[in-house]
């Protein structure tokens, strides 16, 4: 990676500019606000936690870093950028059918190709409970099949859209930290990590194994500052939790959007919520 990159302007782009996955706290929703603070020109574009990635398809920078410790998530972006013909043959031959979803859900798919990887995952990510991503202790995807009507399994603009944002960019299984080793002065960081829960109910951090903590949160922090000192712009996002806010006091701003999330254990706790955007 290196660190010195031109800066450049956003382009158009032909297709959707939507994810290609629904993803646990996924930004369409704030990306009015989150492009205010996008500066008009920047370098390489990083993003750790990449999710669904809805800043990136939004934004389409030529150079990226996309990085998350879910290995199954970026290999179905690679499956996505190199073979997304592959992955459309697949999902668009499989069934929308409860006894093929826990067929295809108890596979080894770690053992495919990543064309394969990506079918499993989007497959599942369509079919299953709430568009959850859940996994357990062992690393099994355990998230029940859903009771959606006619479900888009295969939608393939979107895909073929997300495949050429996806041409350029780096894809890598890391830690947030090393993601962004290597971004310098003017280029621009993004981060999404799982969210401080407001309460103990509404506590979502196992999309992989390991979750994510309070001392995972100040780590982020810190690292956030050390970024901006050396010029790089740091945009993140997490839940309004006053333990959010003051982690992030006086060293950045914070500013108050309002989101409506559907992934919660109890329904009578999702709807609309306030959430922080802070650079």
């Amino acid at each position: 990676m290196n660190s010195v990159q031109p800066a450049f302007s956003l382009r158009p782009v032909d297709g959707p500019r939507r994810p290609f996955v629904k993803w646990a706290g996924g930004k369409r929703q704030l990306l009015p606000e989150l492009r205010r603070h996008v500066p008009e020109r920047f370098g390489r574009y990083f993003e750790p936690f990449v999710g669904g990635g809805a800043l990136f398809f939004e934004l389409r920078p030529p150079a990226a870093v996309l990085t998350d410790v879910n290995a199954r998530l970026i290999r179905t972006y690679r499956g996505v950028r190199d073979d997304v013909e592959r992955v459309i043959r697949l999902l668009e031959s499989y069934p929308h059918d409860e006894r093929f979803f826990y067929e295809l859900r108890d596979r080894d798919v770690d053992a495919g190709t990543d064309a394969e990887v990506a079918a499993w995952f989007i497959y599942l990510n369509k079919v299953g409970f709430n568009g959850l991503y859940r996994v357990n202790r062992k690393n099994r995807f355990n998230v029940p099949f859903g009771r959606h009507k006619n479900p888009t399994i295969c939608d393939e603009a979107t895909l073929r859209s997300c495949s050429a944002a996806l041409a350029r960019a780096e894809l890598v299984v890391t830690d947030f930290a090393d993601a962004v080793a290597d971004a310098g002065p003017g280029d621009l960081v993004y981060f999404d990590p799982p969210y401080v829960p407001l309460s103990v109910t509404s506590n979502f951090t196992s999309y992989t194994s390991d979750g994510f903590g309070p001392e995972a949160h100040k780590r982020l922090r810190d690292l956030a500052l050390s970024l901006k000192q050396r010029g790089v712009h740091v945009i993140l996002s997490n839940s309004s939790a006053d333990f959010v806010r003051d982690l992030y006091q006086p060293s950045f701003t914070t500013t108050e959007v309002s989101a409506t999330r559907l992934v919660n254990s109890k329904v009578t706790r999702r709807g609309a919520i306030t959430e922080l955007v802070i650079c």
